[in-house]
């Protein structure tokens, strides 16, 4: 049996264009998929400095929000100031240290160099020695040939990622002082009172979990800062190698990297196990030993109980957030995928709420119901 079915050009013509239209459309974001990644990263600054900068607006004068975003601002260039002045003099302290060491520890070692000449005339091994420094000049000429493009190359991402941060500070700075009147605007649209509150009431929510997650993140921070600071001080009053003064730049660079979800510690750890590393190898054995312990304690125990009294995700539901959001948009994509994944969380809890409302709510009875249609409605007596 065949089916002949009939679509007329119309209808034929306008599936066409709205399947263009949708290709057209996710051709247009691939394209702009760096300038959204950017935008995307505005807006949630913006929210993270929206509880702050209200709290400043109240101590300026006529509670002016230009005010307190200006505030707000010059308080987070300072803090990333003061981390950079911080951590750079004793960074490049200990390399210059390292580096004048290097003499003592070749002189040191001379005798483990002859000993080794002894050998490789024993075994006859000079022939693939000299092949070999023959190769590593190859490629080191090889190297340096390129080392102009690789500069040029190294400068023109410098220069991007300092345009892309400012242009993401920017952005943030109109989003928050803006921001209310687009709010207010977007209220007086709604017709129906009670979905105006109702959608007022879920962007709340939504807005509690962005707040709870940057709270939560502060503290997580500060406290794997505080904690690693106080290993180093420690080390130092032990280890003569160690200076006393790497303890503030290192729980610098703890507490600032720890910000960023998942990957930030570890690559805190790798900084100051390496830092470490450039005065006293022990030292930096018994950090790197504190610190596998440490993520140990703070991804079971510290960031679980701190994010489930904030967030409310599980393990499970944070773990899967941040690996899809670093895959898809990198470091930036984990940074925001765990408030994207509590939104996503309020978003399903509301409609499931709503739906659960209309199914329970009680049907007018039949027999009410058609009694409510044949009675005929009694009139008002009118006023004198």
């Amino acid at each position: 049996m065949k089916v002949k079915i009939e679509i007329d050009t119309q209808t034929f013509i306008r599936f066409w264009l709205v399947l263009l239209g949708f290709g057209l459309a996710g051709l247009a974001i691939y394209s702009a998929r760096t300038a959204l990644v950017l935008v995307l990263i505005s807006f949630f600054l913006a929210l993270a400095l929206n509880s702050p900068v209200h709290y400043l607006a109240k101590f300026m004068p006529g509670k002016s929000r230009l005010g307190g975003t200006a505030a707000a601002f010059i308080a987070v260039v300072v803090v990333l100031l003061g981390a950079i002045f911080l951590v750079a003099p004793p960074m490049v302290q200990q390399t210059a240290h390292f580096a004048s060491t290097v003499p003592g520890l070749i002189e040191e070692n001379r005798s483990r160099f002859d000993s080794l000449g002894t050998l490789i005339e024993q075994y006859n091994l000079q022939p693939q020695i000299d092949t070999a420094v023959e190769n590593a000049k190859s490629k080191a000429s090889e190297w340096a040939g390129s080392i102009g493009s690789n500069v040029i190359s190294g400068v023109g991402s410098l220069v991007g990622a300092l345009v892309s941060l400012v242009l993401v500070l920017v952005m943030s700075f109109l989003m928050l002082l803006e921001g209310p009147d687009w709010i207010k605007r977007m209220w007086t649209v709604y017709l129906d009172d009670k979905k105006r509150k109702h959608h007022q009431k879920l962007l709340s929510r939504m807005y509690d979990v962005m707040k709870g997650f940057v709270n939560g993140q502060i503290a997580v921070a500060g406290i794997a800062g505080a904690a690693s600071g106080i290993v180093v001080f420690v080390m130092s009053l032990f280890i003569a190698d160690v200076p006393g003064n790497l303890a503030l730049p290192v729980a610098a660079i703890a507490g600032i990297l720890s910000l960023v979800p998942m990957f930030g510690a570890t690559i805190a750890g790798v900084l100051v196990t390496l830092m470490l590393a450039l005065n006293s190898i022990p030292a930096a054995i018994i950090f790197l030993g504190y610190f596998i312990v440490y993520q140990q304690i703070e991804n079971n125990f510290i960031s679980p109980v701190i994010q489930a009294k904030t967030v409310q995700l599980s393990a499970l539901l944070v773990l899967l957030a941040v690996t899809i959001g670093t895959y898809m948009f990198g470091l930036a994509g984990g940074l925001i995928s765990i408030p994207i994944a509590g939104w996503i969380k309020v978003l399903v809890e509301d409609y499931l709420e709503t739906r659960k409302a209309a199914v329970t709510k009680k049907p007018q009875k039949p027999m009410a119901k058609l009694l409510s249609k044949v009675r005929p409605s009694e009139k008002k007596p009118k006023k004198a």
